[in-house]
């Protein structure tokens, strides 16, 4: 029977798991430095190792504050707590499991008359203000300390990243191990004084019923870090505010300060022991130590890269966890009590003469009378507390619709805005395109009609020449003349204005054509590459021995050599293989 009440205690670690393994690795994981999988494996380790080793410190506190003494109770507390951890982190907030199970155990105080310790209440309530300040005080000092070493070092970024990346694994360790030893008494604490008297022996090592408490305690925390935590993780390790590698580094290691210090026997023995004041061993909450740290480094920065709205949100989630947690555990309480008839609280407990163990008497060994009496004032109250809990949820669960409708609404007014712009942009850009090809077009129409228009002009020169040869060979013609002519017609062979137009031309639309070309072939000289683009308008060899005003068998050879350059075969075309490019 023991082993079925201690399920709601693991159901909470579970939920501890899935919500304060944030504080550990979320800002590692959230700046990309360590893989989710892989912190997973390392906390799980070192949870259960500080569950074991190092949880019972913090567990005398909670007892101080609350013994729940029946097994019934215990299972009921643990389950309110766990229900209430899990809700906040379907929310996506860091709460408190501290909060969650220090709310049950006074929901449960006031429910069976059991006086709350106001000292050690008091105690605990000054760790939830201690803890976000000392892991921001942590913060500030460690990251100034760092940045100093690293300032003097000049440790090659590569290097660096590859130290703070180890470093986030060990300090990841190490903040693993402390939230087991603080926070393991949050999971199991309610069930100290029902654990039956038992040892296992292991062989190397024996573990003994508080031992194997714990033992089951760390093992649920890891089982929730592995399952849920990573949501949460990305929310403390990105939503909060943009952590560098150093920031995160320094901001584990703050967190993990925090929750040794009150954890710790040894530490605070000894300062007892040089006359100092004792540190209190209480389940302090990561998450506050955590958020102060992150705090701390946002303040140090100047403040500016903070999300206040989500601070907000998480300081809500502070405030409403203890409140709700000891509500639904008081009324869970009743109902385990009176309608499913398990025994949440013993007989034997010291009764006081307070309201609430008057109440609490009429409700559980009171007379027919008193019964008949106060019966109908008591459901009235629950009823009450059923239906205020239930208009929260409602009002919580359509304010977060709500959200969500206003941010999709947001987003696709934004993504409307942002397509209208992606429209003009494109339609402009197709315009731009179609004037340029339009452009090209036309120059290379031009460029066509330059190159048939030197072409047919040295044609007709040619002609022209070959005719004057003729006539100069006759005696009786002025010979003078005709060679004045001839010479004319030979400086327009040469000095043509067609000419370079079309070789500006040539030039100006193949620049990209040049690129590609030299990129495969860069051993080509600028009278190979002029050919080359010549070739790629489909032009014979006389043709081109007109533009560039040389002979044909001059192009022939070079086409030639243009080939043994390019490394072509015989049956490879030369004028198909340059219009590819």
């Amino acid at each position: 029977m023991f082993l079925f009440f201690l399920t709601s205690g693991l159901f909470l670690g579970w939920s501890l798991g899935a919500n304060d393994a944030a504080n550990i690795f979320g800002s590692a994981v959230g700046s990309k430095m360590i893989k989710f999988s892989t912190a997973v494996i390392i906390a799980s380790i070192f949870v259960i190792a500080g569950s074991v080793l190092q949880g019972s410190g913090a567990a005398q506190t909670l007892g101080e504050l609350g013994s729940v003494n029946a097994i019934g109770g215990a299972f009921t507390v643990a389950l309110c707590a766990g229900f209430t951890v899990l809700w906040m982190t379907k929310l996506k907030l860091p709460v408190s499991t501290s909060q969650a199970i220090i709310g049950a155990i006074i929901g449960w105080n006031f429910y069976s008359g059991n006086p709350t310790d106001l000292i050690v209440l008091g105690k605990i309530l000054s760790t939830w203000v201690a803890g976000p300040i000392l892991g921001g005080i942590f913060a500030v000092l460690l990251y100034l300390a760092l940045k100093s070493f690293l300032s003097k070092t000049k440790i090659h970024l590569i290097k660096l990243d590859a130290y703070l990346k180890y470093a986030l694994l060990i300090i990841g360790g190490f903040g693993a191990y402390s939230l087991g030893a603080n926070n393991v008494a949050n999971v199991v604490g309610v069930f100290m004084p029902s654990v039956p008297n038992i040892q296992l022996d292991f062989g190397f090592f024996i573990l003994d019923g508080i031992q194997l408490l714990f033992l089951a305690g760390g093992v649920s925390i890891a089982i929730g870090i592995a399952t849920y935590s990573k949501k949460v993780m990305m929310t403390v390790g990105n939503d909060l505010m943009n952590l560098s590698a150093e920031s995160a580094l320094v901001i584990v290691l703050s967190h993990s300060l925090v929750l040794f210090i009150f954890s710790s026997t040894s530490l605070s023995n000894a300062l007892l022991s040089i006359g100092l004041p004792a540190i209190p061993l209480v389940p302090v909450s990561s998450s506050q130590a955590v958020v102060g740290a992150i705090m701390g480094i946002g303040f140090l920065k100047g403040g500016a890269g903070i999300e206040y709205k989500v601070l907000g949100k998480i300081s809500i989630g502070w405030i409403s966890t203890p409140i709700i947690a000891g509500l639904v555990s008081f009324v869970s309480l009743f109902f385990m009590n009176n309608v499913f008839k398990l025994t949440v609280v013993k007989q034997s407990l010291e009764k006081t003469n307070n309201t609430a163990e008057s109440f609490t008497n009429l409700v559980k060994t009171g007379t027919e009378e008193n019964i008949n009496l106060f019966q109908p004032l008591l459901y009235t109250i629950i009823f009450l507390l059923i239906i205020t809990v239930i208009l929260l949820a409602v009002k919580l669960s359509k304010n977060k619709e709500k959200l969500k409708n206003d941010q999709s609404k947001e987003l696709i007014t934004k993504f409307e805005s942002q397509e209208k712009l992606l429209k003009s942009e494109l339609n402009k850009a197709n315009e731009d395109n179609a004037k340029l090809e339009k452009e090209i077009g036309f120059k290379r129409k031009e460029q066509m009609d330059i190159a048939l228009n030197i072409i047919n002009k040295n044609s007709f020169l040619e002609k022209l020449k070959t005719k004057i040869d003729k006539i100069t060979s006759k005696p009786e013609l002025n010979k003078e003349e005709l060679i004045r002519l001839k010479s004319l017609i030979l400086n327009n062979l040469s000095l043509d204005k067609d000419r370079e137009r079309f070789n500006s031309y040539v030039n100006e639309l193949n620049k990209d054509f040049y690129f590609r070309l030299l990129s495969r072939y860069p051993g080509l000289t600028e009278n190979e590459q002029r050919l080359c683009s010549l070739v790629r308008l489909n032009l014979s060899s006389k043709e081109i021995a007109s533009i560039l005003n040389i002979s044909t068998k001059s192009v022939e050879v070079n086409r030639h050599r243009l080939r043994k350059k390019m490394h072509l075969k015989r049956k490879e075309n030369l004028t198909e293989l340059i219009g590819k490019l």
